[in-house]
């Protein structure tokens, strides 16, 4: 099979995207899915360009072969170009209806055969700059009568580093503060300052921050066991194969009985057999099948 012929690689103008060769898009694409399990392909060239652009800037190549050698050579940097790949958009109380759920009837039936004092695990995955994984512990300490009879513990995990560094500074804007009620927003944020809001150290410090690739097994088991999992609006970026892979890990990653919350357009039951469809009053769930805890 002959491959069709290869644009010249000119060197980029600074702040100018390349004008990438389809090989180019095709191979950057290949380096992306075995990292992320996520699909970038030719139809979204124009999104390729602009984050390369930027990483060849960062680091001063004038040319993509330069750069895609770099990348070959230096980890940090697939590190930094998996940053400008993700998507992170989100804000405080997103979904309600799942953290109603969660406190209605998710922990009831976690907590059901535990006592006073032990360890319920919840993580949010991929949590981005952490609005989710402090929403989650706003709506308890806000919503959920005993919340102080348990040790709770939130984690919050992303492939993006850099997101997380911005998720344990939890400075937030109006936008991400938009859906809480104002007197949430003054209990628990400081007063503004340059128009943003920092949550108050008690919060910062209930929630864990940990780099996680839901594709990579290791990664997922280094998480240890939760009891209830949000991963939303994340598996609407991967082919069948990754979707499937992260669904087993995040199956592995479950207490048996435990819960997972998956964003409004995605659906467990089209990508594993190993979970049960729960529907509960706020919100349908997936459940791991079996006692609540391995013995």
């Amino acid at each position: 099979m002959t491959r069709p012929p290869r644009s010249p690689d000119k060197a980029a103008t600074p702040g100018k995207a390349p004008v990438l060769a389809a090989d180019d898009v095709r191979r950057l694409g290949e380096l992306l899915y075995r990292h992320t399990g996520m699909i970038f392909g030719e139809n979204k060239r124009y999104f390729i360009e602009r984050r390369v652009a930027d990483r060849m800037s960062a680091t001063g190549m004038r040319s993509f072969l330069a750069y895609l050698s770099h990348i070959e050579s230096n980890e940090s940097e697939v590190e930094h170009l998996i940053n400008v790949f993700t998507v992170n958009e989100t804000y405080f109380y997103r979904e309600e209806h799942q953290l109603r759920c969660l406190g209605r009837s998710l922990l009831p039936s976690i907590v059901e055969n535990r006592k006073p004092g032990d360890l319920v695990r919840i993580w949010s995955v991929p949590c981005s700059t952490g609005e989710e994984p402090y929403s989650i512990a706003i709506w308890l300490l806000e919503n959920w009568p005993m919340v102080d009879a348990y040790h709770i513990e939130i984690v919050g995990s992303d492939i993006d580093t850099r997101v997380l560094l911005e998720a344990k500074a939890a400075d937030y804007g109006e936008r991400a503060l938009s859906r809480l009620p104002s007197d949430v927003v003054e209990r628990y944020f400081d007063p503004p300052r340059g128009g943003q809001r920092r949550l108050i150290q008690d919060l910062r410090e209930s929630v864990k921050f940990t780099p996680a690739n839901l594709v990579d097994a290791a990664s997922v088991a280094a998480q240890g066991r939760f009891d209830v999992i949000f991963c939303r609006n994340v598996l609407i970026y991967f082919d069948d194969a990754s979707r499937l892979r992260a669904a087993n890990n995040l199956y592995d990653s479950l207490n048996p009985g435990g819960y997972i919350c998956l964003g409004h357009t995605e659906s467990m039951t089209r990508i594993s057999k190993r979970f049960d469809l729960c529907r509960f009053e706020d919100a349908i769930v997936y459940r791991r099948p079996g006692r609540e805890r391995d013995g």
